[in-house]
Parts: C-alpha cells; sequence; structure tokens
C-alpha cells in the first residue's frame, strides 16, 4: 500500500460511523488536493498531470459516494460537493492556463 494513503486508511478506522469514515476518506482527498499547485503548470505534461490528478480525485469521490450511499449525511454530501466545486474550479484554471497561451512546451 502507498504510505500516502495509508494514514487515510488509519483514520477511517478510528472513525466511528460510516458517515465519519466517508467524511474522513473525503478530507484525505481533499488533502491531495491541497497540494496541487496549479501555478507550477509550465509544460503539456504538467498538464496532463494536474488534469490525471483531478480526474481522479472525482473519480475516488464518486466511488466513495456509492459506497456510503446509505450512510450520506448531509456532512458527507457537503464535503463531496465542495471537493467537486474545487475540482472544477481547478479544471477551469488549468483550461485557462492551455487557452491563454501559458503551456511553454
Amino acid at each position: 500500500m502507498f504510505s500516502a494513503f495509508s494514514s487515510i486508511d488509519y483514520q477511517s478506522i478510528r472513525a466511528g460511523t460510516p458517515a465519519e469514515i466517508a467524511v474522513k476518506r473525503l478530507n484525505g482527498i481533499g488533502e491531495v488536493l491541497s497540494g496541487l499547485d496549479i501555478s507550477a503548470i509550465h509544460t503539456q505534461d504538467d498538464m496532463a498531470r494536474a488534469l490525471w490528478t483531478l480526474d481522479t480525485a472525482e473519480k475516488c469521490i464518486r466511488m466513495i459516494l456509492t459506497e456510503f450511499r446509505t450512510e450520506r449525511t448531509s456532512d458527507v454530501v457537503r464535503e463531496a460537493n465542495r471537493l467537486i466545486e474545487m475540482i472544477e474550479a481547478a479544471r477551469e484554471e488549468v483550461s485557462g492556463y492551455r487557452d491563454g497561451g501559458r503551456i511553454l512546451s
């Protein structure tokens, strides 16, 4: 198992209810997204990597929502929606880099 995800799983195990587990997993995705530095995009490869990260994060969020569909409390839905909004905003910013000609190579 990748060490970046082992702490997320450990936190999930310590959570008390399924909804708490879902929120902790979503928070872990948020931590990964917060490390994404869009201003560091300088090449097509950087852009592709950023978009791949955003796509993967969104897929993970949707998987969590599917896995915990019967435990979708307002906290779970609110956190999922917040993350999806962050992903959409980041995608728009990355698209601005492409459309604005700021990608160097």
